[in-house]
């Protein structure tokens, strides 16, 4: 049901052959395509049930919801929604979810919700939905209340079990959660998914080995499934298995999004039979500015295999990027350039892992921009404290759901660092963008905040290598301080990220980088505390 909801199904058993099927799949066509438009006024008018048509398959009922959805009109929106549902199978309300969080309205899913849940106050389906919601905007007692509600009108649904469990996650609850997934795991042993997400959660607790052993039982059930192959190299990348888990991560392609250029021009793992002299290699951007500030190491080796360097991203990165030694052209934006071979950014480990240059270039690889650099060197020569670069939160990306749970968990409160403000021999820079940066009255001390003059990561580098230590949370601050060779004191959480190995407080990326790691789910107090420590030392040496 879901799967042909939001395209012409002329085959729909519910139609017989003959003009009315074919006039549902056209106006069908032509509403979408209004929609793509962003013309709901007009798919409204075109999906809108005739007199002299009788035939009426569940996809019009969901086209016409998405159109009333984004003219704001629920309750309409509410009944074609009932009406393109069947009785089983997820509510066509899922799958407005997706097209309601690009929109940035994930919150008017809920007054939509609470009108469909008038109308069938029982159906288990719609209270998973709504707490798909509610997860998503952090309301998790709500959500947890919903989901055992279902559970009781539905035992052991797997859907909503799964839910359960990435709440259980959400909250750290990661017992709790393990518990779900192995019940799963034991009422269907053919299925990989359960095992999957127990290796997942044990992986971002640092349990490695538990996490590898439930891999080896999952792979060679679904041994050409991207999704369990990309979570199986994550797991391999956090053991330090750096080789196998680059390879293994190559399974990405598999999934959409990742890349639209050919696989078979993909640049080939570096080897003395690679000639690549004169052969232009265009490096793209694929996922966050942290990334690519982090694979920019690779730059320098691959130019020196005699490959023209071609880097094709993001324009607040742009003048970083050309700054990079062996970089040829820098290009954002445009149409898709000449090439011999092309290379995502983070498909350049796999390309060198097995070269003396495994690490990419030395720190620094990056610089800033000189003349900006000495603008910022006399606007705080004044200052002879220890200088100190703050990044409390990373973007939130409310239209990116998966890094919008993620940031809410590496980002904190700037009130959860005011302990800082009480060491003497410091003064504090906020290196902090977007909303977050709101909450600079927060601190109880004085927070100086050149943000609003810092316009792009390269106004960002100038100011950073003026400052003498950078505490931040795990975003792309980390990277571009790293990279510039500037200290670092990264402020980790729990269920950290892969490239920060597990147990460690330094990182073989960046060698003047100290990670100072959560000992309690969502609890920085501890954190705050031994960074204040380091802090005062730092002073003291300064």
């Amino acid at each position: 049901m879901s799967a042909s909801l939001d395209r012409p199904a002329p085959d729909d058993p519910a139609l017989t052959p003959g003009e009315e099927q074919l006039t549902s799949a056209s106006r069908l066509a032509r509403a979408q395509d209004a929609l793509a438009r962003r013309n709901p006024e007009e798919a409204l008018a075109i999906a809108d049930a005739s007199a002299d048509d009788t035939t009426e398959i569940p996809a019009l009922h969901y086209v016409r919801a998405r159109a009333l959805f984004h003219l704001h009109r629920y309750a309409e929106c509410a009944e074609e929604l009932e009406k393109a549902s069947a009785n089983v199978g997820p509510h066509a309300i899922a799958l407005l979810l997706d097209e309601a969080v690009s929109m940035r309205r994930r919150d008017d899913l809920l007054p939509l919700l609470e009108i469909c849940r008038r109308r069938k106050p029982d159906d288990p389906r719609l209270m998973d939905a709504e707490a798909t919601v509610l997860i998503q905007l952090a309301r998790f007692d709500e959500a947890e209340l919903l989901l055992r509600q279902s559970l009781h009108r539905r035992p052991g649904n797997r859907s909503t079990l799964n839910l359960l469990a990435l709440l259980l996650t959400e909250t750290g609850r990661f017992e709790g959660a393990l518990a779900v997934m192995n019940d799963l795991r034991e009422s269907d042993p053919q299925d990989w998914e359960p095992i999957c997400n127990m290796a997942c959660i044990l992986s971002s607790l640092g349990r490695m080995e538990e996490a590898a052993n439930l891999y080896r039982q999952a792979v060679p059930m679904a041994p050409k499934d991207p999704r369990l192959r990309l979570n199986h190299s994550i797991t391999m990348l956090k053991s330090g298995r750096m080789a196998q888990g680059w390879a293994e991560h190559e399974w990405r392609f598999g999934l959409p999004g990742h890349t639209s250029m050919p696989l078979d021009r993909l640049l080939p793992n570096i080897s003395p039979s690679l000639d690549l002299k004169g052969k232009r290699v265009l490096v793209t951007q694929e996922e966050g500015l942290g990334d690519t500030l982090m694979y920019l190491r690779y730059i320098p080796p691959l130019a020196r295999t005699g490959a023209i360097v071609h880097i094709w991203g993001t324009e607040t990165l742009a003048a970083i990027c050309e700054r990079v030694a062996g970089v040829a052209e820098v290009q954002f934006g445009g149409e898709t350039p000449e090439y011999d071979y092309h290379c995502p950014f983070i498909s350049l480990p796999r390309a060198f892992s097995g070269t003396p240059d495994a690490m990419g270039a030395p720190v620094p690889y990056l610089s800033a921009d000189r003349r900006k650099a000495e603008m910022w060197r006399q606007r705080l020569q004044d200052d002879h404290k220890l200088r100190v670069g703050l990044v409390w939160a990373g973007a939130a990306r409310p239209e990116d759901t998966a890094a919008l749970m993620v940031d809410r968990q590496r980002s904190m409160p700037l009130a959860a660092l005011a302990p800082l403000a009480d060491i003497e021999g410091a003064s504090f820079y906020s290196l902090q963008k977007d909303r977050p940066a709101e909450q600079i009255p927060d601190f109880p001390g004085e927070l100086i905040n050149f943000m609003p003059e810092c316009h792009t990561m390269d106004d960002t580098a100038a100011l950073m290598v003026n400052l003498d230590i950078i505490v931040s949370v795990d975003t792309s601050a980390v990277h571009l301080a790293g990279g510039l060779g500037k200290p670092v004191i990264m402020m980790d959480r729990v269920n950290n990220c892969w490239r920060w190995l597990h147990g460690r407080e330094d990182t073989p990326w960046y060698p003047q980088m100290t990670i100072v790691r959560q000992t309690r789910f969502g609890d920085w107090s501890d954190v705050v505390e031994r960074v204040k420590q380091r802090l005062e030392n730092a002073v003291s040496a300064h």
